[in-house]
């Protein structure tokens, strides 16, 4: 399955080259263009600047989107804790933004097992976001299990990386 970032774009490739092929054109009133100027009293960024914050999503406001996980479990360590304090921070500072938080696990164990134990580490970083504030229909989870290594391998420091929850923003 390919990403919308991918698809979106290629439909409105095609759909633009099969309307440039059309030979009658038709006369249309000129259109109305909309202001881009902020609204009286928004003091926020205007709507495109907060596509493109959204876009660029955690890593491209310099919040990380990952946090890893010791084997066989799916506590959250210092390490992840900060990064959720700040994942947290940036979705209070962007409250439309939402988030899939994927649990993966390393290549080890039966791939029933890797599924429940993603899930689990997913729920993890979900309650921690929801305990900090953020509204529980903001956030959905999403276990891969063993089925997306970051890093193929077979040893612990690929298995390391493997271990991770990620938050993505939708």
């Amino acid at each position: 399955m390919l990403p919308r970032f991918i698809i979106l774009p290629a439909a409105a490739s095609l759909l633009a080259a099969a309307l440039a092929g059309c030979t009658e054109r038709t006369a249309e009133p000129p259109q109305t263009i909309a202001s881009t100027a902020q609204p009286p009293g928004d003091t926020g960024p205007r709507a495109s600047e907060r596509d493109a914050v959204l876009r660029g999503g955690l890593a491209g406001a310099g919040v990380g989107d990952r946090v890893f996980f010791a084997y066989d479990s799916s506590t959250l360590g210092p390490d992840a804790l900060r990064v959720l304090q700040a994942q947290a921070a940036w979705l209070k500072a962007q409250p439309a933004a939402q988030l899939t938080i994927e649990g993966h696990a390393d290549e080890r164990g039966t791939r029933e097992y890797n599924l429940a134990l993603g899930e689990r580490r997913a729920a993890a970083v979900r309650d921690y976001l929801i305990a900090s504030g953020i509204a529980s229909d903001r956030l959905r989870t999403l276990s891969y299990g063993k089925e997306r290594p970051q890093v193929v391998g077979h040893d612990e420091s690929a298995w390391a990386q493997n271990r991770r929850g990620v938050s993505v923003v939708q």
